[in-house]
C-alpha cells in the first residue's frame, strides 16, 4: 500500500514509494533518500554493505541495523528489529552503497560489533501487536499532556512512540529551560505499564515531525529533506536586501527561515566586486548615503540629505567619486545612471473572452423569440382561431358593442349601462322646442 497523493507509479502497479521509485511528495516516508544505485551491477556482492537503514513512524526517526542473514531486504519491506528489552517493527528505507555513505555522513562505524540486527521479516504476528501499539499513541499522548498540566511542568509534549512489544514509549518534547519530570515519569508508568524515555527535543525538530505547508507553498524542508540544522541570523537577511520583518522571515517553527541561507553564498561571491567603505559619499549637495546594492545590474543607489530620490550609480563610478574624496575633493554631481526595465513591452495576444459573448441580454433576446414563435404557431392553429373569434366577440360585449338583438349587461347594472352608454337601436324624432310630447304621437286605431 503506498499514498494516495503520491504520483509515482502506474495503473498496474500501486502507487508509493515502495520498488517503484522516490515518492517526490514525502507522503509515503519522510526525509527519503533516492538509491540511484539500486540497479548497477557489482562485481562483488560479498563486499557490498550489510547495514540496513530502518525508519520508524513514517520517517520521523531512523535508525541503522546489521543484516547477519544472507537474505536480502527490499525497499519498503516490514521487518522485526531489535528493541529495548524486546523487539519494533519498522520498514526498509535504504539499502546497499548508499547506506555505506550515510554512514560515512553521520560518524558512524559500519562495523561496530554494538550494532544492532535485523531479526526476521515481519510475520502476521509483528504486524498485528505493532497496529495495536500504533492505535494506542494518540490515547497514550492525550492523557500524558493533561497529567503534565496538572503537575504544571513546563514543557510541551509533541509526539509519542511506543515499540512495537509495548514494553517501551518514547516521550518527545520541547521546553526552554531543564525539566524537572522525575513525578510525572512515575504517573506514566504507573497508568501506561511502559519503560518511559523521555527525549528533549528542539523547535525545528518538533516542526519536522509534525510537518506543514512553508510560505512558498511547499513541504517543509525539515520534514522531507533537510536534517542537518545550521545557524541562520539577520545576517543573512542584509545581505540579500531583504526588509528585517521578523513575520515574514519566520518559518512555522518560530525560527528564521532555514531556506535564507541557500543563496547566501551566492550573494556573498557577487559581493566581493563591490568596494569596501562605501556607505556615504561626500558630494557638494551633501553626504549621499548607501541604502541597497544591487548585484543583478552591478547598482548602488545613494539617496541625498533633505531629496527623497533614489541615484543609481555604476561601482565605476562609486570608486571614482570614494578616490576624489580621499583627494579631499567633492563631486558636483553624482551623475545617476538612467533605469530602463529592458524589456520591450509585448503586445497581449488576441483572445475571444467565450464568457462576455454570453450576457442577460442575448439569453433574454433569444427567450422573447421563442415565445413569439410559440405564440405564432399557436394562433395559426384552426382551433385557436375559433377560440379567437369567440373570444373577440367577448371582448366586444364587454367593450360596449353587442351582437345584433343583444342588450349589453356589465356587472349586474343594466340600468347605468343603458344610460351611460349609447344603444345601437334608432331612436324615436323628439319634438321641436316649445311643443308637447304628446301632440307628436300618430293617431292610435
Amino acid at each position: 500500500m503506498g499514498c494516495g497523493g503520491c504520483s509515482t507509479g502506474s495503473h498496474q502497479q500501486p502507487r508509493g514509494c515502495k520498488s517503484n521509485g522516490g515518492c517526490s511528495s514525502g507522503g509515503c516516508n519522510r526525509l527519503n533518500v533516492h538509491d540511484w544505485l539500486r540497479n548497477l551491477p557489482f562485481h562483488d556482492p560479498n563486499s557490498s554493505c550489510k547495514v540496513v537503514e530502518i525508519s520508524f513512524k513514517q520517517g520521523s526517526r531512523k535508525d541503522y541495523f546489521r543484516n547477519p542473514s544472507l537474505h536480502s531486504y527490499e525497499k519498503g519491506d516490514m521487518v522485526t528489529v531489535e528493541g529495548v528489552g524486546g523487539f519494533d517493527v519498522g520498514e526498509v528505507s535504504l539499502t546497499g552503497e548508499l547506506v555505506r555513505l550515510q554512514l560515512k555522513k553521520k560518524s558512524l562505524d559500519e562495523f561496530n560489533p554494538e550494532m544492532k540486527k535485523i531479526l526476521r521479516l515481519s510475520n502476521e504476528r509483528d504486524l498485528e501487536s505493532f497496529h495495536q501499539q500504533k492505535a494506542r499513541e494518540k490515547e497514550v499522548l492525550a492523557r500524558s499532556r493533561a497529567a503534565a498540566r496538572q503537575l504544571k511542568v513546563p514543557m510541551k509534549l509533541s509526539e509519542i512512540e511506543i515499540q512495537a512489544d509495548g514494553k517501551k514509549a518514547t516521550f518527545f518534547y520541547t521546553a526552554d529551560d531543564r525539566v524537572d519530570f522525575r513525578e510525572l515519569i512515575k504517573i506514566f508508568a504507573a497508568d501506561f505499564k511502559l519503560k518511559v524515555e523521555m527525549r528533549q527535543i528542539g523547535i525545528r525538530q518538533e516542526a519536522a515531525k509534525v510537518g506543514g505547508i512553508g510560505s512558498c507553498g511547499r513541504e517543509l524542508c525539515c520534514s522531507t529533506w533537510l536534517n542537518d540544522f545550521k545557524s541562520v541570523n539577520t545576517t543573512a537577511a542584509r545581505y540579500q536586501n531583504l526588509s528585517i520583518n521578523q513575520t515574514k522571515l519566520s518559518g512555522q517553527c518560530g525560527r528564521l527561515k532555514c531556506c535564507l541561507n541557500y543563496e547566501l553564498d551566492t550573494y556573498l561571491d557577487a559581493l566581493q566586486q563591490f568596494p569596501d567603505y562605501a556607505e556615504t559619499l561626500d558630494t557638494e549637495s551633501g553626504t549621499a548615503h548607501l541604502i541597497k546594492k544591487d548585484i543583478f545590474k552591478n547598482l548602488m543607489w545613494y539617496v541625498l540629505p533633505n531629496n527623497t530620490k533614489h541615484y543609481p550609480l555604476t561601482i565605476q563610478r562609486v570608486k571614482e567619486i570614494k578616490r576624489l574624496n580621499r583627494e579631499g575633493q567633492r563631486v558636483a554631481e553624482l551623475e545617476p545612471v538612467e533605469i530602463s526595465s529592458g524589456k520591450t513591452r509585448e503586445a497581449e495576444p488576441a483572445f475571444v473572452d467565450l464568457v462576455g459573448q454570453i450576457s442577460l441580454r442575448t439569453l433574454e433576446k433569444n427567450e422573447r423569440r421563442k415565445r413569439d414563435r410559440e405564440r405564432q404557431k399557436q394562433q395559426n392553429r384552426p382551433d385557436n382561431r375559433n377560440q379567437q373569434g369567440q373570444g373577440q366577440g367577448g371582448q366586444q360585449r364587454q367593450s360596449g358593442q353587442p351582437a345584433q338583438g343583444g342588450q349589453q349587461r356589465q356587472g349586474g347594472q343594466p340600468g347605468k349601462n343603458r344610460s351611460n352608454q349609447p344603444s345601437n337601436r334608432p331612436r324615436p324624432n323628439r319634438p321641436p322646442s316649445g311643443g308637447s310630447r304628446n301632440d307628436q304621437r300618430p293617431p292610435t286605431n
